[in-house]
């Protein structure tokens, strides 16, 4: 690291070792991270081991998996068959799609890209059937096929779904009579010279100088890391190297030579929702502010590993992390960057979040939307205070004075806000709260504390899912309740914690991103059923199996 003096705080370049000082060992999984101003690579690093079974140390050169970063590239492969008149992206899904059920309004391939179609995620209802069983080719189309309900009406809302990408890589395959994986490297990656960079459908795969992915064990130990499915195709499959990335997001800022600029506005202009509301998610890509400068980004997420792919358009600064197990938050990694490289040039400062301290009334409290699914909690987040959806771990909420913010930028999700004074200086937590959830109003009840001892009782019996196509028991073992669902590839193991007499919270305990809610159901005062919300997929209906 360059030496700079003891009086002022190491800036630019000069900054950026001390950042990545954490990750730089020889015993560990680590990360590359590549930074380019004005199209000049600046800083071009790997550390830690691409794979600690060998030996071996991430380099500059060493190829690795960007996950959801993958998805403008989906968006630009559609808009480019749009340029030739192949495909409309304003028409629906079902006219490429066809076998796909009308359910409450058909999305277009555009609602389909900025996640507004409402349909259900295909990733997410395999994980409620068969938890991270591994899911052969054809599965994915299957289980969109076979559903009955989706989330919400196109264009209502905003909520991440891979699915949707998913199904835009049919299109692209149909449209343009090549396999999704080769028209990219025909129309994208081979033009523009990237010549690492590859869509890679498994992670039974094997490709040269690609980085094994990791996941930390409790006991300190790795195992590989393994994406739940063979056929990962537009919504995150593609492998890259930082020097590729780096001369993708050159192209990203323009001149453009793949891709219209009328396309490229496309790509860049954020989603306007039924309501009016806007949200900082146009296809693709997210584009919105940070600290008075204007930022286009995506991050990625597999399993045992991570990426973010962040451009400052108006200062030509471009950064790419992809990590390979590190311990990191690579988005933050990249927020850090900017901080380093921009310095003065910030107009304004990092995003204040809400102090646990003024809100500690709100711990731990549980609100439920039962028109909805919606399950909102809070929780502490290192100090900070933290909104726990659908049962999952607390992010911590941005305070902005009058309200309270979680942004889609933020979790892919919403946004969601409440106001301040609704939840600040009471003695006690009320007793209901107003969220706004992607611009629509939602009144969610306080569940009691604690809930009621037999709560869960009631519930057990056998069931059956039809959009899972799949068999369930809700039985107690060992003094806990289980939700235990039998899919085609595994059963899946839940735990349930009775919130309320009509609502539990489900996790999986050997998988903790695995999390929902569960609401039940009755007929004439009896348990007919329930009804299962999680992140990305509401309404999963089980009817109780009378026979």
């Amino acid at each position: 690291m360059s030496e700079t003096p003891s009086t002022e705080a190491a800036t630019g370049v000069d900054a950026l070792d001390a950042i990545f000082a954490a990750v730089n060992r020889s015993d560990a999984p680590g990360l590359v991270v590549g930074v380019a101003q004005h199209g000049r690579p600046v800083y071009r690093r790997g550390y830690g081991l691409a794979s600690v079974e060998l030996g071996v140390a991430n380099t500059a050169w060493t190829r690795m998996r960007i996950g959801s970063t993958s998805k403008h590239f989906t968006c630009l492969a559609v808009l480019l068959l749009a340029e030739e008149g192949r495909v409309d992206v304003d028409a629906g899904i079902r006219r490429y799609v066809p076998e796909l059920p009308l359910l409450a309004g058909e999305p277009t391939l555009r609602q389909l890209m900025n996640h507004t179609g409402g349909q259900r995620c295909y990733l997410d209802v395999g994980f409620l059937s068969d938890g991270m069983a591994i899911k052969p080719k054809g599965v994915a189309l299957q289980t969109m096929v076979r559903q009955r309900d989706v989330n919400f009406a196109p264009g209502e809302k905003t909520l991440y779904n891979n699915g949707g990408y998913h199904l835009l890589s049919i299109v692209v395959e149909r449209a343009s009579g090549l396999p999704f994986e080769r028209f990219l490297v025909e129309r994208i990656f081979e033009p523009l010279g990237m010549v690492d960079t590859l869509s890679v459908p498994s992670d039974f795969e094997i490709h040269r100088n690609m980085a094994t992915l990791h996941v930390a064990q409790p006991d300190g130990s790795w195992r590989r890391g393994i994406f739940p499915t063979e056929e990962v195709r537009g919504e995150g499959a593609m492998i890259s190297t930082i020097d590729d990335m780096l001369r993708w997001l050159a192209h990203l800022r323009g001149p453009h030579t793949v891709g219209t600029d009328a396309s490229w506005r496309q790509m860049t202009t954020p989603v306007r929702l039924n309501n009016g509301s806007i949200v900082p998610y146009a296809l693709g890509l997210m584009v919105h502010e940070y600290r008075g400068v204007r930022v286009i980004h995506h991050a990625g997420g597999v399993i045992g590993g991570s990426c973010q792919m962040l451009t400052v358009p108006d200062h030509a600064l471009d950064i790419i992390i992809m990590t390979n197990g590190a311990a990191v938050s690579a988005v933050e990694i990249a927020n850090q960057i900017v901080d380093a490289m921009l310095g003065d040039a910030l107009t304004r400062p990092r995003p204040e979040c809400a102090s646990t301290e003024r809100f500690k009334t709100m711990l731990d409290q549980r609100y439920y939307a039962p028109a909805t699914g919606l399950l909102v909690g809070f929780g502490d987040a290192q100090g900070k205070l933290g909104l726990c959806l659908m049962n999952n771990a607390p992010i911590p909420l941005r305070d902005e004075g009058e309200t309270l913010r979680l942004g889609f930028e933020d979790i892919a999700m919403g946004p969601y806000t409440l106001r301040t004074a609704d939840i600040a200086g009471g003695a006690e937590a009320p007793a209901t709260l107003e969220i706004t959830e992607s611009g629509h109003r939602l009144q969610l009840e306080r569940l009691p504390q604690p809930a009621p001892a037999d709560a869960v009782a009631p519930l057990a019996g056998r069931y059956r899912a039809a959009d899972l196509d799949a068999d369930a028991v809700v039985v107690l073992e060992d003094g806990l309740w289980k939700l235990r669902i039998f899919g085609h590839h595994a059963p899946h193991e839940m735990l349930l914690q009775a919130l309320s007499a009509d609502v539990c919270a489900l996790a999986d305990p050997l998988h903790p991103q695995l999390r929902g809610a569960l609401s039940v159901e009755r007929r004439d005062g009896a348990v007919s059923g329930f009804r299962v919300d999680s992140g990305r997929s509401r309404r999963v209906r089980f009817e109780r199996n009378v026979n």
